[in-house]
């Protein structure tokens, strides 16, 4: 169904420099395919949900950080550019990207 002709929009990228650690933060990730279906994601760090862990705990979120889910959750050990299209790729070619990916309607 998907090919291998897209581009994708992350989140962090347009942070302000240094603002985004790649081995512990999150971002939101946009995939657009080119008959213009867009695609949407969030890539987390294994290392940044430890944190949101702990955050939450002391903040009482999430039952005081009993659970924790995000919708189209995707854990990677970093959230670089390279990493996230490997993955975007290897979701593509295993026939698995619409299984984690949430279709944008415009």
């Amino acid at each position: 169904m998907f090919d291998n002709k897209w581009k994708v929009w992350i989140e962090s990228e347009e942070w302000a420099r240094g603002k985004c650690d790649i081995n512990n933060d999150n971002t939101d990730v946009i995939v657009e395919f080119h008959n213009g279906t867009r695609w949407i994601a969030s890539f987390f760090t294994y290392s940044n949900i430890s944190k949101l862990v702990e955050k939450n705990r002391r903040t009482g979120e999430y039952l005081r950080g009993k659970y924790f889910w995000s919708s189209n959750m995707v854990l990677v050990d970093e959230i670089s550019r390279k990493r996230i299209e490997e993955v975007i790729n290897y979701l593509i070619n295993e026939d698995e990207f619409e299984s984690i990916f949430n279709n944008c309607f415009d």
